[in-house]
């Protein structure tokens, strides 16, 4: 008891009374403010993380804003595609959507697993991949079987089209 009572009154005797504290002023207005400046400071840098959008998305066409860390038009012509497929998981900040097994009504032995990953805020030919799982029932067992070459190329061409399609009726309509 009696040291921490030293330490304090020795913590307390270092302190100068002519300590001049500065802070920085702020420069323009917060981003709520209409009048203020377009550029926000993020934990991030300029350009970085923005949750609720506002970032330079919207002018350059690029369809990344809106709340969700990739391009819009990607993320949803993605869904669109695999929308015959249940979800398991989607992450619209980091990109990634993975369904859950699906098994064809035509082959009840037969299921597929998807995995898109959006890997871009533009929308490019290489801003998506697509990771395509099969097995094969055997007795009471699932095995994993080949997936044809160009299934996850098919998908990812799929997608590509259907962003495309989107961004243009955004466009025009």
């Amino acid at each position: 008891m009696a040291a921490s009572a030293i330490a304090l009154l020795l913590l307390g005797a270092c302190e100068s009374g002519d300590v001049e504290y500065s802070y920085p002023e702020k420069v323009g207005r917060n981003r709520y403010d209409p009048s203020g400046r377009t550029e926000q400071n993020t934990v991030f840098g300029p350009g970085g993380l923005s949750i609720f959008g506002g970032g330079s998305d919207a002018a350059d066409g690029s369809g990344g804003g809106g709340g969700i860390g990739v391009n819009s038009f990607l993320w949803r012509a993605s869904l669109d595609t695999i929308s015959f497929m249940p979800l398991a998981s989607a992450d619209p900040f980091g990109g990634v959507i993975i369904t859950d097994w699906y098994t064809p009504p035509a082959s009840p032995d037969e299921r597929f697993k998807m995995t898109v990953y959006i890997l871009d805020r533009t929308l490019r030919s290489d801003g998506v991949k697509v990771a395509v799982f099969r097995q094969r029932r055997n007795g009471g067992d699932w095995l994993q079987e080949p997936v044809a070459d160009d299934t996850a190329t098919n998908l990812e061409n799929a997608i590509l089209a259907r962003a495309r399609q989107l961004r243009i009726d955004q466009a025009g309509g």
